[in-house]
């Protein structure tokens, strides 16, 4: 199979329900289950090209991945625009970006600034805001799903947190802040776990990409670069402009 929609048959459940999963300070994450119309035939569109996927070079994403088909794209971004962008400060979509992912990386590879939280809108103007999301593509839950944080020290000890797990070793970061090689899934001196959504095969879950957060990968033993068993995720981006204030 090549393809993953014909013209006649929806991509996504035109008739979604959202569920809104309240966070501290009004933010919020929505949750939609049975999202794609036909996951199946999504999963096996990526384990035919499952020799496309690439390692991740371009940000801090501990796995692989696929481009979008066009036609996903478009059809992801018409549901955001029909569905969910109501319910953020975003008046029309910039610039979009999806990809199939997969976490496989063992905690002993992961890089400092890999083991805890972090957020999607660091290089994004003032005027606009971006939106992230991620649909669960895997049956066996104990993969993970998303967890959300807040900082739990002062502004300053973040960034020179940030600063040293951009720039040291790892074993010199883990004796400066007592830390070791994992991914994130409690709280810790540095961050407040403050909610979770857990795994399901075919839900979309959307929040703002200010948020932070990290997947929630308790059992990395599971982790597989084979799209048909490991943590397959289908990733969206949406930068827009803000709402007219």
């Amino acid at each position: 199979m090549t393809s993953v929609a014909t013209a006649a048959a929806p991509i996504f459940n035109p008739r979604p329900r959202i569920e809104r999963i309240a966070l501290p300070d009004g933010a919020f994450c929505l949750v939609i289950d049975d999202a794609f119309a036909e996951p199946e035939r999504i999963v096996e569109f990526t384990t035919t090209h499952r020799a496309a996927f690439r390692n991740v070079d371009f940000n801090a994403y501990p796995g692989t991945y696929l481009l979008s088909p066009t036609t996903l794209s478009n059809a992801l971004s018409e549901f955001f625009m029909q569905h969910l962008r109501r319910f953020f400060d975003a008046r029309r979509i910039v610039s979009m970006h999806c990809r199939f992912s997969m976490v496989t990386l063992r905690p002993e590879q992961l890089r400092p600034f890999q083991w805890f939280c972090h957020r999607d809108n660091l290089s994004v103007p003032a005027p606009q805001s971006i939106q992230a999301s991620v649909l669960y593509l895997f049956k066996d839950e104990a993969l993970g799903g998303t967890s959300f944080y807040e900082t739990a020290v002062s502004p300053a000890e973040i960034a020179m947190f940030n600063r040293d797990a951009g720039e040291l070793s790892p074993e010199a970061f883990a004796r400066k802040y007592a830390l070791e090689p994992t991914y994130m899934c409690e709280s810790s001196r540095y961050f407040t776990k403050v909610g979770s959504v857990p795994a399901r095969f075919n839900r979309l879950i959307f929040y703002d990409g200010s948020i932070l957060h990290s997947g929630d990968i308790r059992e990395p033993e599971k982790l597989s670069e084979d799209p048909a068993s490991g943590r397959l995720t289908f990733n969206g981006f949406f930068t827009c402009r803000r709402n007219a204030s």
